[in-house]
């Protein structure tokens, strides 16, 4: 015992820089997962060990409230060694007789990729082996160590289009590919709404709006009813066009978009999350180019109450500083927003590393970023002592910023995923005109009650 003490560090002593303290991201696989729950009739698979799945299943279950099944590979240790060929095809056996699933989705762990697993022959030598005509096998790579939650999203949305997507001659005018950020369930049903009022209809990857926010059931259904139908899915490739929204296939190698564009001649449209006036214009603007039709009347009315509230509650917040945390695409538009409603977001920090951050949120935020900390590939740590520097006046982010929110007395806004300690997230609209009203409306009253609490005067009229 007294040697251990002599070798455990002070409690005072400095963490290493290249040590994660409470990251400020999620795993590959569980975008993945997101991404094949919006299939109809998928179920997703890991191939790894079973604790990956149980991980991604707690943290989905917590956000969603719904039940999620994913499958696993369950590696043991000699698995991990001497490879995990065996247990995928005794896995995929076992899910095909005890789910019937349409669609196995099928993204590998860090384990399976570090131990190097051909997945790709493995898929081609299960086929082979069973000639019936079992479900497809549709297979992403999401090591961990290599992205973020929201990287695993965009990998599997363009591994699905490139499994899926049919070529065809002909194109349809009225139909149109989206594919959407990782949104809540109220966003995908507002996307599939804004476009039908503009007479298009929506070819949605993914779709778990019904999956992962359902309806109360007679019985339990070991597959969640809802998704894209693969029908669907096969007609990518007829589509007229191809709406991509959120700020990351900026940056990434080959978005499921482009790849749409360049081997089906699907024209490409894209538009960032659409939080705020700006933004929301800019998805209004794509539509119309999509589909040759001007602005509808209902949704001119909602912008026009949204300018409305902007000038009734611009005193309560101009002024104000906040910091932004969370998956790039999301920190991007939310950053832009607060600049728009007059709150400088001096802080914009996410766990994704992105190559020239700074960059990317500079044009989106009145004045520029000289002013402002563009923190890429950071932990909560790192966010929270750049916190005790600048004190700003309000959070934006995920759940799990709540214990600095709480040790510095900051409001904070729940967006994003996950979110653990409060009720509804699935239903948290924040996309257009409607869902942009929301977000003010919480971030006003929120400025509000801090003026009344920490006040001795103790207003009731504000």
């Amino acid at each position: 015992m007294k040697v251990l003490d002599e070798i455990k560090p002070a409690h005072n002593a400095p963490i290493p820089e290249a040590a994660t303290r409470n990251a400020c991201k999620v795993c590959s696989p569980l975008g993945a997962a997101m991404v094949f729950k919006g299939i109809q009739g998928c179920l997703p698979f890991l191939h790894g060990s079973q604790g990956c799945a149980t991980y991604i299943r707690r943290y989905m279950i917590s956000h969603f409230r719904e039940p999620v099944d994913i499958a696993s590979s369950s590696f043991s240790e000699d698995d991990a060694i001497f490879g995990g060929a065996r247990n995928f095809e005794i896995g995929i056996d076992n899910v095909i007789q005890q789910y019937n699933p349409e669609v196995i989705g099928v993204a590998t762990t860090c384990l399976s990729e570090t131990i190097g697993d051909h997945m790709i022959g493995m898929i081609k030598d299960y086929q082979e082996n069973h000639k019936t005509d079992g479900p497809p096998l549709v297979h992403v790579s999401t090591p961990a160590y290599t992205g973020t939650h929201s990287d695993g999203y965009r990998e599997a949305i363009k591994a699905v289009a490139q499994h899926f997507a049919k070529p065809c001659k002909h194109k349809k005018p009225y139909l149109i590919n989206v594919l959407p950020p990782m949104a809540s369930c109220a966003d995908l049903r507002y996307l599939r709404e804004i476009c039908r009022l503009y007479g298009l209809v929506p070819v949605m990857l993914p779709d778990y709006s019904s999956t992962l926010e359902g309806e109360s059931w007679d019985q339990y259904n070991r597959i969640s009813p809802g998704g894209t139908p693969v029908g669907r899915l096969e007609q990518m490739g007829s589509a007229s066009g191809t709406l991509e929204i959120g700020h990351q296939p900026a940056y990434a190698k080959e978005s499921a978009g482009a790849w749409l564009e360049s081997a089906h001649r699907v024209r490409k449209e894209t538009a960032g999350w659409p939080i705020g006036i700006r933004q929301s214009d800019h998805l209004m603007t794509s539509l119309s180019m999509l589909s040759g039709r001007t602005m509808p009347k209902e949704v001119e009315a909602e912008r026009g109450r949204l300018v409305d509230a902007y000038v009734d509650g611009h005193k309560y917040i101009s002024g104000k500083t906040a910091v932004v945390f969370g998956e790039p695409d999301l920190v991007i538009s939310m950053a832009a927003f607060l600049s728009e409603i007059g709150i400088r977001p001096i802080i914009c920090a996410t766990g994704s590393k992105v190559k020239k951050w700074s960059e990317m949120l500079a044009p989106e935020i009145e004045d520029g970023v000289k002013d402002i900390h563009c923190m890429s590939g950071v932990d909560h740590a790192k966010i929270k002592a750049k916190i005790a520097e600048l004190k700003p006046d309000l959070m934006v982010g995920s759940s799990k910023g709540f214990p600095i929110s709480k040790e510095f007395n900051i409001p904070l806004l729940r967006v994003g995923f996950p979110i653990h300690d409060r009720f509804g997230a699935q239903r948290q609209l924040t996309m257009g005109y409607r869902g942009t009203q929301i977000l003010f409306d919480q971030i006003v009253n929120m400025m509000m009650e801090v003026k009344q609490t920490r006040s001795e005067v103790g207003y009731s009229y504000i």
